[in-house]
């Protein structure tokens, strides 16, 4: 099948690569002519594992392709997907400017008829907006379908590949039958290909992804209550995991969510409700804590210091806002450095993949913060260790080497990595989030 995707996002990248792999003729569409050299000549532009092999088998392979033009990039396409950026606005709605300029061009140099794919994460209404600006000076036939996406970053490529489910909102016969038949080497397995209406299949993601960010709100909220009562967020994790209505998924306790879907999907999903006065207690109360959890360690901190960070240095390990990526979008780790500086501290930081994206985004905090080559060489001089990101290369650390880096053997651990037993009889002091607090 012949595919167009329109923006090399994330998104689009991941998808129009893995439809590829499974012989389609793929035509990749952006507007950012510098990032459409690099992909064109093999140089990948986001880090995902097991993305890149898959990216160069098939541009050297010929079935993956991009360039500048919509125009050129939809010749012979059957299906073309809008994989296109859709920020939150001030009020929290998405922007879906985007995806409705597209659409308006797509109407003018639409020759045939063609499935129009919603791939982006989009309120509830979008296809319907996204037809009317295609009809506007469309003369031929089309379909609007609403696609979301459920990719987690880090296993994207088996995300999409392997699925769990593939959510499909359509009402007309046509589409679906072409979407079925795009989709059928990927659920050969036998999971499904849930055809719903296009409404439903775009408040879905919406649902999915707040339902998830309310999960670790949730244990968050617990986590505190563990402190305050003296109990082990570990051991009522593991006692409510256990029961399958449940789960243990989602389950663990930490610095808060961020990346590129949690926060702006949970916003735009109390935004949509406001707009049909409807108020979400239960989601407005998620963003709440999970503001406050990107900054839990600091009370820790400023505690274990008497109140007094101006002149401190700090080790800090994970920047991403997950490991196995280097996304930094609403970091926890962006919201901790910021309240350190400002409190007069300095810090060196370390993650394996996103140093340069934090760089440049805060370009005009050099001199402040060091970005170290390694994870040993970040803790030199520093009064103590803050782990932000739960890489899996920080989960089995050598502790000699940190204990004679730091100047005290002090860890605050935004993502509960190590053992209690194990630092008590190492003689560190360390603090976590949910579990009672072991001193030197």
């Amino acid at each position: 099948m012949k595919i167009t995707v329109v923006g090399t996002g994330y998104v689009g990248l991941v998808t129009g690569t893995c439809f590829a792999e499974t012989g389609n003729d793929v035509t990749c569409v952006d507007i950012d002519a510098n990032k459409v050299k690099k992909l064109s000549s093999g140089q990948i532009t986001i880090y995902e594992p097991g993305l890149e092999k898959l990216f160069e088998r098939n541009l050297k392979e010929g079935r993956l392709s991009f360039t500048t033009s919509l125009e050129e990039g939809i010749k012979g396409a059957e299906v073309i997907f809008l994989a296109l950026p859709t920020p939150p606005g001030a009020d929290g709605a998405a922007d879906l400017s985007f995806v409705l300029n597209v659409a308006a061009h797509l109407g003018k140099i639409m020759t045939d008829y063609k499935v129009i794919v919603d791939k982006s994460t989009v309120p509830v209404g979008t296809a319907e907006r996204v037809a009317a600006a295609i009809a506007e000076n469309c003369k031929t036939p089309f379909d609007v379908v609403s696609n979301p996406e459920f990719l987690r970053e880090g296993v994207a490529v088996d995300d999409f590949m392997k699925p769990d489910r593939v959510v499909i909102g359509t009402t007309s016969e046509r589409a679906r039958k072409v979407m079925g038949d795009l989709y059928a080497p990927f659920v050969r397995q036998g999971n499904p290909i849930l055809f719903m209406d296009e409404k439903s299949a775009e408040l879905t993601k919406y649902a999915a992804n707040s339902f998830l960010a309310t999960k670790i709100s949730f244990m968050n909220e617990i986590a505190i209550l563990c402190e305050k009562l003296g109990a082990d967020v570990d051991m009522v994790r593991r006692g409510i995991g256990s029961d399958d209505r449940i789960g243990k998924r989602f389950l663990f306790p930490g610095i808060g969510y961020g990346g590129s879907c949690f926060p702006k999907d949970v916003q735009a999903l109390v935004k949509s409700s406001e707009d049909v006065q409807y108020n979400f207690k239960i989601l407005n109360a998620v963003m709440d804590v999970n503001e406050r959890q990107k900054l839990f360690l600091l009370p820790k901190i400023q505690n274990y210091f008497n109140n007094d960070l101006g002149g401190k240095h700090f080790a800090l390990w994970g920047l991403a806002f997950k490991p196995n990526t280097d996304d930094i979008r609403e970091a926890p780790a962006l919201y901790i450095i910021e309240a350190l500086l400002a409190a007069g501290a300095t810090i060196s930081v370390f993650d394996p993949e996103a140093m340069s994206n934090v760089q440049r985004l805060l370009s005009n905090k050099n001199g402040k913060i060091v970005y170290a080559e390694h994870q040993y060489t970040c803790l030199e001089n520093a009064d103590a260790l803050i782990i932000a990101t739960e890489w899996s290369v920080f989960r089995t650390p050598d502790f000699q080497k940190i204990s004679t880096s730091l100047k005290n053997k002090v860890i605050f651990d935004g993502r509960n990595l190590f053992d209690i037993a194990r630092m008590k009889e190492l003689g560190y002091h360390y603090e976590s989030v949910g579990r009672i607090p072991v001193s030197l």
